[in-house]
């Protein structure tokens, strides 16, 4: 576990300090239970058999103390990775419970990056499935419309939908009769149906009309 994640690191290497005579106190050729590992200057506190989940990854390699493994130590003991320590909290915490827990701002393309630097295996098919998940939801979000119904006579109708811009796509005309007369001609009405996509907006959220269309209400709330 991270001795303190929500710690600067001045602080939690103090404490690495205060850990070190424990570790120097060991009987000679025993191993440690415990391991500290200073990644990109935070350190951690885990258990070698935490570090020993996925025998084929580097912190196993690490942990057995692999001769071919060229691995320094700082003036606590403790292994030095360079690599970010904010995306080695959930590598370390899955290799403790095989959960994959991520705050909502740690980006798991980041944490696949550290589990393929650490050679994590399941880790980099459970990320990797996630992300493909998530993708796939995010293709198959339907498009949104929002709808508004235009009144005019015939003589405005070619105008109003020859006019429509911004977007807005005439989708049904429907005749109301005629109510108005003029002379021995009746002029008849019409209900004009138009639709404009929703582009990145949540379902529900206003659309503001553009100056043409309002132009269209205008005339048809005068009908």
């Amino acid at each position: 576990m991270a001795e303190s994640s929500a710690e600067a690191s001045g602080s939690v290497h103090r404490r690495c300090v205060a850990h070190a005579p424990a570790e120097r106190d060991a009987s000679p050729g025993v191993a440690s239970k415990w391991i500290r590992l200073n990644v990109g200057g935070t350190c951690f506190l885990t258990t070698r058999q935490t570090l020993c989940r996925d025998p084929k990854s580097f912190l196993y390699r690490l942990s057995q103390a692999d001769p071919e493994l060229d691995s320094d130590k700082d003036e606590t003991g403790a292994y030095l990775i360079d690599r970010d320590p904010t995306y080695f909290g959930p590598v370390l915490n899955y290799l403790r419970h095989g959960k994959l827990v991520l705050n909502r701002d740690l980006a798991e393309e980041g944490v696949l990056e550290e589990a393929e630097f650490y050679n994590i295996t399941s880790l980099i098919k459970l990320i990797k499935d996630k992300i493909r998940e998530r993708e796939c939801k995010t293709s198959q979000v339907p498009v949104k419309h929002v709808y508004r119904v235009l009144q005019c006579q015939e003589e405005e109708l070619t105008q109003m939908v020859s006019t429509m811009s911004d977007g807005w796509k005439f989708e049904q005309l429907v005749s109301i009769g005629s109510s108005y007369n003029y002379g021995n001609e009746d002029q008849a009405e019409f209900l004009c149906v138009v639709s404009k996509e929703l582009h990145n907006q949540s379902y529900g959220t206003n659309s503001e009309p553009s100056e043409k269309a309002k132009i269209l209400q205008e005339r048809g709330s005068r009908m």
